[in-house]
Formats: structure tokens, C-alpha cells, sequence
């Protein structure tokens, strides 16, 4: 069963058409029985089940289903394309064991292809590529395989020859079996297969001779079929295929466009054939039983359903029916009424209901397997919790969470709705790991934090929709950081004397600014010897550092960017402590180290990639460049003129208005966030007033 089991995920950029392609397969696999179409207003396709998703004709949160396919099952997760919900893609990728990267025959490869692809990279998560839309005006096959091998850096490797393109596209031929493939029927169901036309013969023949050569410089068994004349089977392709997808060695490309309903059925061939099963794929967890957490041993873990179960909670939302938490199963099975240990709360929880997942619907069962993704409803957890049965004492590692970088006031237009507000944010901060509240301390005011505007309108529609909770925002604020530039040598002692036991703590060492590319706030090191410090104080020492980073000398902005060096100090046997030693360790970051380091002000950089015509290039270019944007490049594809700059988020809110007039309503962007950069002395100062 397990060998026939596919874990897998859509992701594109957004409109590329993965949610379409999603569609499409639930139709194929007999999941549905009705296409429903992406169209804003409409009653949406069947994975877009949220009112939102289908007034905007967008995917919000990731949607899992179960399919069977040529006897496979297949655990499919539909992603969403707009990088403001990237969390979604995030955690569905750090629990799948494939993935169907979908890029547009006409954009090729975009922005947030490119963030897709750093995810799976992450996760190190086997990839088919599908360049769908191939019937619009403007498709280019050839360009966007080169786009995947330069932008990428992936080895794509072509196992179809599109027969046309645009208006004129008719189908695909396979590479393996030399065979034309047709999709007919109303719906594409039928599939024909028959021999190649012959004015595309020689063509597929030279398109197969050039995936042999590539297949024989990274599997022996090809290599040596190539080397005896042979012309290889195509069950030795397909498993020499398999080979390289899993390692990594290449990416199989596919051809199609899910709306005309071609080429989905060969997508769900080459997720059976070319992607993993979860007996195939390396997972570790941390062991618990070390005593050092960053040097902790890592576990392999087994998809062996008799083994000790160690399940991952990937994502929580609360409905109706209470909260529903995905599960992936890792090893050994979970049972319902049974009760498995939570590493994050360290407690037992009891899984009272278990069920399989179709978009918003709950099927109940009574058991789950190893490999298996399945959703438990009333668990109290969060996202990234492992599970524990008896026997097993890991803990799987961590799911990357990106940081806010815009955030919003709000409350509500009546102040009897506080409470409703309040409910409402914690659970919206539950079910989103990117989704932070706060207060801002200057006016007290709630202030919530996203990944950009689309991120927290829709939170507020939702507030506004679920909670029959309206309310007010205020305009948006730029989450900024601020770092130091400068060493800082610091010799700080806390001697408090309060009529009872003392505070006594002092700490000695330096301060130095980590890299612009690194990513930590504080990295913190000791050097202590001869006891200077006992060391059951150093946790306290670093403790208090770390809590004295949520702002410094240049406002309310979070301090990043600090190497500290704790190199000797002093204790009183009965006057020290590990709160004496924690509250000296804040004050001197506060009041010594951070009023010295010269500190400068950090804010996010967004990666912009703007579509519009020819005629407008150089007006959007101009104004690019007015709101201090840099721009990295420009393409040509036919009329189309795309753009990619980057540029400080502060100046992007109101550019689609910006746009709007720039191109006469004719231009489109998107944006990712890219990184953090200095600030302009002239912009800090306006900043920090």
C-alpha cells in the first residue's frame, strides 16, 4: 500500500493556473463530477471553498484532498499562489514528498516561481515541472524550459514535445513512448494515443535523442543501452527517470493547459511514475534525549506503521466542528480515541475524532498510517507540534515562518465588540504562524502584522464576516529593524540593594555586528573561565539580552544583527542570581551597548515584477526610480514588457493606484519580500521624527 501511496503539492506563481489544474485532476480521478471553473463572484472551483476565495477568485489557505489514480492513492494539497500567503505553501511543503511546480507557457518564470522553488529547495522536496496555459497567444515552451534552467538552476528535462501552441495546440507527444497523445470528449476525459504525425517525426526524434544523451550522463543503465545501440525500454526509462527525479538530478517537464483540458492525465501519470512514495523519502527528528538541543542527534525515522508514531501538526484552522489539525503521519499509525504526546505543550492529548480531508469536507475514519495526511478535530495544538506515541521521544524539525512586514491599527467600530475583536485575533494568530497582534506602544492602540496588505484585508474581512465584528484600520506601517554598525566593548554591573536580598550581577565582554546576510538577531557566545560566572547564571545573561531586542535607540523597532561576546564578570555568593543576572544583561544592552553601537535603521525590500506594454516601459521604469527602486531586469515577450526591480516597501502603497495611471489600467504587478537593506540617512531621520 505504502509503495502506492503519493504525497504531493500545486504551487505556482500567482495565474498560473494551479488551482485549474487542481480542478482537473478531482475531475480525472472521479473525485467530482462537475468542473468549476476559477472565476471571481462564481461558485468556485471545489478546493477554493472559502466565501472569500470565491468573491476574489483567489486561493487563501492550501486544501487537501484524496484521489486514486491507476492504482495509486494520491494525498493532494492545492497551494496558493499570491506570496502573502506563503505560509500555506511553507507548511505543505515541509510535510509532502513531491510536487507539481506549474508555470505559465506565457510568463514563464516569475517571482514567486522563484520563491516556490527556494521552498522546495528547503524541504529538499522532488519536482515535476507543468508549463500549462499552452493554447494562449504567446506561449513559448522552448523559453520558459530555458527560464527553468537559468532562473532555476534545475537540470529540466523535456519527456514531451507539445504538438503546437496557442490557438493551435492540439496535444503532446511522449518521449518515452514515442507516442502522440489526444485528449477528446467534452471534457478532455478520453485519451488517444496513437502513432506520431509525420511532420513531427524527425523532430521527436531529435527531442528524444537529446533526453536519452541527458538521461546517460546521470544513469548507468541508459548510458549503457545508449553505448550498445539499444533503443531503451520504457520501463528502463521510467525507473532511470524516477532515479534522477527523486535525487534530484533533474526535473521532468510536461506540457498542457488545464482549461482546454489537455494534459492532465499525463501529470498524474508522471506523479505515479516519477515521484516518490513516503518509504522513499529521507525524514529525521530531533532526539529529545540529548542534552544539548543544538547539537542534538537526528533520528532517521521509518514509514513503518508498527513502529513508535511521530506525527507533525502542519497546519490548525477552528470551525464550526472546533479545531481541525492537519496531520502528517511519519511513523507508525494514529488511532482514533487514541493518545499521543504533544513535544510542544509536553502533556498527553487524546484524538477523540479523526477524519480524511476533501477541501472542506470531513470523511471519519479510525485509523491513519505511516506516510499517510489526514486531519484529528478538537486537538489542542499549534502549527509545527509533534506528536508522540509510547516508545518514540523526538521531535521533527521546524517549519520556516517568515516575519511580518507590514502592520496595521485596528478596532472595532463599537466598543462593545472589544471582546469579539480579541477572540477573533487569537484565532487568527493560532491558525497562522505569520499573523502576529501586538499594541503599539506609543498609543496603545492594537496593532496586527501580515505579510503584506492583501495578508491583513483579508484578515479583517474575515473579522468583519465570521465575527460579525466591524471595524476601523489605520494606514499601513512599515515593520523596520534596526542594527548596530559599530563594536561596543561593555563592562556593566547591577548592584541593587532594596532593604532585603540584594541584585548583584556583573557582565564584561563585547558587542560586534553580525553580517548584512545573516539572519539572526543575536548570536550569543561565552568565554568565561575560572568561574568568574557561575554557569548556571549564562542562560540568564543570554535570556536578558534576547528579551531587550523588541526595541532600541531608534524607536520602537526590533534590534537584529548582534554577535555578543560575554568574556568575564563577577558574582556575590548570596546577592547574585538568575533574575540579578538576567535584568544586568538587559540594562547593559539598553543603557550601554546599544547608545554606543551607531545604530542604523533597516527597512524591508520588496521584490517587484511589474507586466505592462511597451509604450508604458519607460514611465514605469521613471517612476520605479523616483520611489527609490533599483531595476534588476527587463524582458521583452511579444508586447509585453516585464519588469523586476526592487524596491523599499515603504514606497508601495499606493502603487497600484500609481500603476493604474501609469499604463492607463493596462499594467499588473506582484511583489514578494526580498530583504532587509539600510535605510537612507535622510529617510531615518523622517522615520524616527
Amino acid at each position: 500500500m505504502l509503495k502506492r501511496l503519493r504525497n504531493i503539492g500545486i504551487s505556482a506563481h500567482i495565474d498560473a493556473g494551479k488551482t485549474t489544474v487542481a480542478e482537473r485532476i478531482l475531475f480525472y480521478c472521479g473525485r467530482i463530477h462537475t468542473i468549476r471553473e476559477v472565476r471571481a463572484g462564481d461558485d468556485g472551483p471545489t478546493m477554493d471553498s472559502h466565501p472569500i476565495e470565491r468573491d476574489r477568485g483567489i486561493t487563501i489557505a492550501s486544501a487537501a484532498t484524496r484521489v486514486a489514480w491507476n492504482d495509486h492513492w494520491i494525498n493532494l494539497i492545492d497551494t496558493p499562489g499570491h506570496v502573502d500567503f506563503t505560509i500555506e505553501v511553507e507548511r505543505s511543503l515541509r510535510v509532502l514528498d513531491g510536487a507539481v511546480l506549474v508555470v505559465c507557457a506565457a510568463g514563464g518564470v516569475q517571482s514567486q516561481t522563484i520563491t516556490v522553488d527556494r521552498q522546495m529547495r528547503r524541504y529538499s522536496v522532488p519536482r515535476i515541472a507543468f508549463v500549462n496555459k499552452m493554447d494562449l497567444v504567446g506561449a513559448a515552451p522552448q523559453r520558459v524550459v530555458d527560464e527553468l534552467r537559468s532562473k532555476l538552476k534545475i537540470d529540466a528535462l523535456p519527456l514531451q514535445l507539445p504538438i503546437g501552441q496557442g490557438i493551435d495546440f492540439l496535444g503532446v507527444i511522449d518521449l518515452v513512448t514515442m507516442q502522440s497523445v489526444h485528449f477528446d470528449g467534452d471534457h478532455g476525459q478520453i485519451v488517444r494515443r496513437e502513432g506520431i504525425p509525420d511532420s513531427y517525426f524527425e523532430q521527436a526524434k531529435q527531442a528524444r535523442a537529446y533526453m536519452l544523451e541527458a538521461l546517460s550522463l546521470i544513469d548507468e543503465q541508459v548510458l549503457e543501452a545508449v553505448l550498445t545501440e539499444q533503443d531503451p525500454s520504457t520501463d528502463l526509462l521510467r525507473s532511470a527517470i524516477r532515479r534522477a527525479t527523486i535525487g534530484h538530478s533533474l526535473t521532468p517537464v510536461l506540457f498542457g493547459s488545464a482549461y482546454k483540458n489537455k494534459g492532465i492525465q499525463e501529470v498524474l501519470d508522471a506523479v505515479v511514475h516519477y515521484l516518490p512514495s513516503p518509504d522513499e523519502r529521507d525524514v529525521y527528528a530531533r532526539d529529545l534525549a540529548s542534552e544539548d538541543d543544538e547539537d542534538a542527534e537526528l533520528i532517521a525515522l521509518k514509514a513503518d506503521p508498527t513502529a513508535p508514531t511521530v506525527a507533525m501538526a502542519f497546519k490548525t484552522i477552528v470551525g464550526d466542528f472546533g479545531q481541525l489539525t492537519y496531520l502528517r503521519v511519519y511513523q507508525g499509525c494514529i488511532e482514533k480515541s487514541g493518545v499521543y504526546r504533544s513535544v510542544h505543550s509536553d502533556r498527553k492529548v487524546r484524538f477523540g475524532r479523526l477524519a480524511r480531508l476533501h477541501a472542506n469536507k470531513l470523511k471519519d475514519m479510525d485509523r491513519a498510517e505511516a506516510g499517510d495526511i489526514v486531519a484529528a478535530v478538537g486537538v489542542d495544538c499549534v502549527t509545527g507540534d509533534t506528536f508522540l506515541g509510547e516508545g518514540a521521544n523526538c521531535a521533527l524539525l521546524g517549519i520556516h515562518v517568515a516575519d511580518p512586514v507590514m502592520s496595521l491599527t485596528i478596532e472595532p467600530d463599537k466598543s462593545d465588540d472589544f471582546d469579539r475583536l480579541v477572540k477573533a485575533l487569537e484565532r487568527f494568530r493560532r491558525e497562522d504562524p505569520t499573523f502576529r497582534v501586538g499594541t503599539d506602544p506609543t498609543t496603545g492602540e492594537t496593532l496586527i502584522s501580515g505579510m503584506g496588505r492583501l495578508h491583513l484585508d483579508v484578515i479583517v474581512q474575515k473579522i468583519r464576516d465570521e465575527f460579525r465584528c466591524p471595524c476601523r484600520i489605520g494606514a499601513p506601517q512599515v515593520a523596520y529593524k534596526q542594527r548596530p554598525t559599530k563594536r561596543v566593548e561593555f563592562d556593566y554591573k547591577r548592584n541593587k540593594q532594596t532593604g532585603g536580598p540584594g541584585q548583584y550581577g556583573h557582565v564584561v565582554g563585547y558587542m560586534e555586528p553580525l553580517a548584512n546576510d545573516c539572519d539572526e538577531a543575536l548570536v550569543f557566545r561565552t568565554e568565561i573561565s575560572g568561574g568568574r560566572i557561575p554557569s548556571e547564571y549564562i542562560p540568564s545573561v543570554e535570556k536578558g539580552f534576547r528579551e531587550s531586542l523588541s526595541q532600541g535607540p531608534l524607536g520602537e523597532f526590533e534590534v537584529v544583527g548582534l554577535s555578543i561576546v560575554l568574556n568575564d564578570g563577577s558574582y556575590h555568593d548570596k546577592d547574585s542570581s538568575d533574575l540579578a543576572f538576567m535584568l544586568c544583561a538587559r540594562d547593559a544592552l539598553r543603557l550601554e551597548i546599544l547608545p554606543r553601537a551607531d545604530m542604523v535603521l533597516l527597512e524591508p525590500i520588496m521584490k517587484l515584477e511589474v507586466e505592462t506594454a511597451d509604450e508604458s516601459q519607460g514611465a514605469v521604469t521613471g517612476h520605479l526610480a523616483r520611489i527609490r527602486g533599483a531595476v534588476s531586469d527587463v524582458q521583452r515577450r511579444d508586447s509585453v514588457c516585464v519588469i523586476q526591480a526592487l524596491v523599499p516597501l515603504a514606497e508601495l502603497f499606493n502603487f497600484a493606484d500609481e500603476l493604474r495611471s501609469l499604463t492607463k489600467g493596462n499594467g499588473t504587478f506582484t511583489m514578494e519580500f526580498a530583504d532587509y537593506a539600510d535605510c537612507p540617512k535622510d529617510v531615518q531621520n523622517r522615520v524616527i521624527g
